[in-house]
């Protein structure tokens, strides 16, 4: 289920058409699976209000409203950009069978709401692109306004109004998205870097006679379009099964990151989980771990190697090191022959002595873009797309590139670009949770690519729950609450209910 163009979009649904679909059905179809993929993702029933133009975009969500309302117990309301009759015939009869008596003509004044307020961006369809015009600015306006002032958190329907949902190119008073529902399909462009603070996160709406089946270079990360970690464990599965993993973190600074790493291999599913830390911090670190996970001192990389474990996580919070330490650190990751992934100081430490050559097949790197660029300075200016492309190109293991737009790929395949995720994000310590959540994919033999693309949602997906939480905000998230959540996420993978 590859992302599409909207050429190709528009050569997909002729081809529903030409099967026996009419416009209407699509439309409905369409419409219901909007309304409860919005229901799902905002589990509090809200008030909601579409702000709609006259093609079928609005159509969509006027459709969407209906089911809000009848299935979730939402309140409803619009706000139209033209009056009734200017909508496009099928538009205006959605708009007949919701039976609202009139679009508002103000918005209401935000204390006078008695639940959450999300507005639905359904102005512009794929009918229309580039700059936004009247009356469409003045309403993306309020949009923003509301937005940045009363709270209200912003949808987009297919894609925010004023992007180029080809090129990902924001213009001028285009809609500030915080989640955008693309229907049928990923839209090629949303999946880049210089679109994510219009789109937000990213949902997929699965429309079957709208699905594109073919590959791109650009795909999205989702449980609609992989179909690995689904499967129910066995009832006789047991510990031995889930996988060992060795992390080798910590430092008399950065204790914290030892402690999350592990946790995150530990609520990864793995079913033992030994973390390696040097002697010096070894009584310090062990007392801020959960019980179930094992804590040993180690001298030497024998320490370790001679150990069982079936996945390697190596780099949490290791700090700056001497010469000797970072060959060791080098010898690691050269010597194992387990999966691995390498993270943080390892990175630097790889960077330093300019030996990516060492990364092997069965392993995934995360850098965040600063330790991109220390390993490639060369590629720290380009596109991330285009950097992460060229550098998958040059080493062996799978690349996972943080940032809003996290991107999974290796050497000769598509870039994978996440879809969850949140700003809230934004806090030391999520990368060491996502590194250990690798690790326990990888002990279970899951690929390099699928334990990377699935360890990415999973976090990000977890961080989206936690922010449901009426004491979570994206000021406050940590990586705790991330692992808190990760069972939750977990669920909403299996059961494609994100």
């Amino acid at each position: 289920m590859g992302a599409a163009s909207i050429l190709e979009s528009r050569a997909i649904e002729e081809a529903a058409f030409a099967n026996g679909w009419t416009e209407e059905q699509l439309l409905n179809t369409a419409g219901e699976a909007l309304g409860h993929a919005i229901g799902r993702y905002f589990p509090e029933a809200s008030m909601i209000v579409a702000y709609l133009g006259k093609g079928h975009n609005a159509g969509d969500a006027l459709v969407a409203l209906r089911v809000l309302r009848d299935h979730y117990d939402w309140k409803i309301a619009t706000r139209n950009a033209y009056p009734l009759h200017e909508m496009a015939p099928l538009t205006l009869k959605k708009w007949d069978e919701l039976g609202l008596s009139r679009p508002l003509d103000r918005m209401p004044q935000r204390g006078a709401l008695d639940r959450p307020l999300l507005l639905l961006d359904g102005l512009l369809g794929s009918g229309s692109t580039g700059h936004l015009r009247a009356p469409l600015v003045a309403l993306a306006a309020e949009i923003e306004s509301l937005r940045q002032k009363s709270g209200a958190r912003v949808a987009a329907v297919d894609f925010p109004s004023g992007i180029d949902p080809d090129s990902g190119e924001v213009f001028p008073d285009t809609v500030i998205a915080d989640v955008t529902f693309m229907i049928g399909n990923a839209k090629i462009g949303l999946l880049h870097a210089q679109a994510a603070n219009a789109t937000g996160s990213l949902v997929l709406v699965p429309v079957e006679p709208l699905t594109h089946r073919s590959s791109s270079h650009l795909e999205l990360i989702s449980p609609q379009t992989l179909d690995h970690g689904k499967s129910p464990r066995a009832f006789d599965f047991h510990k031995g099964m889930a996988g060992r993993v060795a992390v080798v973190a910590g430092s008399t600074d950065y204790t914290g990151a030892a402690v999350l790493a592990a946790s995150g291999a530990l609520r990864g599913g793995a079913g033992l989980v030994t973390l390696f830390v040097p002697q010096s911090v070894r009584n310090t670190i062990s007392c801020k771990c959960p019980p179930e996970i094992i804590v040993r001192a180690y001298q030497t990389n024998q320490d370790i190697l001679e150990s069982q474990f079936d996945a390697l996580v190596v780099g949490c919070g290791l700090g700056e090191m001497d010469d000797a330490t970072a060959q060791g650190i080098l010898d690691l990751i050269s010597q194992t022959s387990s999966p691995a992934v390498i993270d943080a100081d390892a990175l630097n430490v790889v960077a330093r002595m300019s030996r990516c050559e060492i990364f092997k097949e069965n392993q995934v790197i995360t850098p965040h873009p600063g330790e991109f660029a220390r390993l490639a300075p060369d590629l720290a200016k380009l596109p991330r797309e285009a950097a992460a492309r060229q550098f998958a190109d040059r080493i062996s293991a799978t690349l996972l590139l943080k940032g809003c737009r996290t991107i999974v790929t290796q050497r000769g395949q598509s870039l994978w670009c996440n879809s969850t995720g949140s700003p809230g994000m934004a806090t030391g310590g999520q990368g060491d949770v996502l590194a250990g959540v690798i690790g326990a994919k990888l002990a279970i033999k899951e690929s390099p690519m699928d334990a990377a693309r699935m360890g990415a949602w999973l976090s990000g997906r977890s961080a989206e729950i936690a922010l449901n939480e009426t004491q979570v905000s994206e000021e406050s998230l940590l990586p705790t609450d991330v692992l808190r959540f990760l069972g939750s996420a977990f669920r909403d993978w299996k059961t494609t209910s994100r």
